[in-house]
């Protein structure tokens, strides 16, 4: 066994997702008659957690608290409803986690999306493993790159701080939750943010395919 604990991302990194957020703050807008957005504009936006979502998606004078809420509680509504329109695990990543698991590592899932939304989705697609933690963003816990999430994890892990562990996720913001969490992190360039971004974080290591990734975490 390589890896003690794996922390996986979910959105992006586990999980395609992005179709059916785009198409749950698309629904709130539209519902009040202002600009709706491209699957390539969220691309850029996601990875912050909803709410920082629905801010960046209103027009820059709507950003205030009371639009904020009232169009999050419209986003959660419809995206609950429809989460898995279009969402589905990448392909050979269901395999992977079932390996890993028989192979002797610990794995959790440390999302900033909300709770119920993370909890729902592992649920549903991947209802044999065993996660030692499923984290999204909830009422005190902080929002990544805070590395609280890690130290969570490896205490539901039981983990020892000498344990081995890694974040593995698509996007800037893992990469620096597992650095300042003092672990090993590991990149997947298939998630929202392109490859270059990925690379100016510095990594331990960039996956481009799930066989990539499961040679990095199994050798």
């Amino acid at each position: 066994m390589k890896y003690n604990l794996l922390v996986f991302d979910l959105d992006g990194t586990l999980l395609e997702t992005l179709e059916d957020l785009a198409a749950a703050v698309n629904y709130s807008l539209d519902c009040s008659s202002l600009p709706l957005h491209s699957i390539d504009e969220y691309r850029k936006m996601v990875g912050h957690g909803v709410r920082n979502l629905v801010r960046s998606a209103l027009p820059e004078e709507m950003r205030d608290d009371k639009n904020v809420d009232l169009h999050l509680a419209r986003f959660k509504k419809y995206y609950t409803e429809h989460i898995d329109v279009h969402t589905k695990p990448y392909p050979g990543i269901s395999q992977l986690l079932e390996k890993l698991t028989r192979e002797g590592s610990a794995i959790a899932v440390a999302s900033n999306k909300f709770q119920e939304g993370t909890e729902t989705l592992i649920n549903k697609f991947f209802p044999e493993i065993p996660f030692v933690s499923v984290m999204g963003n909830r009422e005190g816990l902080p929002l990544k790159p805070d590395p609280q999430v890690i130290y969570s994890a490896m205490e539901k892990a039981a983990l020892s701080a000498s344990a081995r562990v890694a974040m593995i996720g698509d996007s800037a913001t893992d990469i620096a939750t597992g650095h300042n969490a003092g672990v090993e992190t590991v990149a997947v360039s298939w998630g929202f943010r392109p490859r270059k971004s990925l690379e100016l974080a510095e990594p331990d290591a960039i996956a481009d395919n799930v066989e990539g990734l499961a040679a990095l975490l199994l050798a």
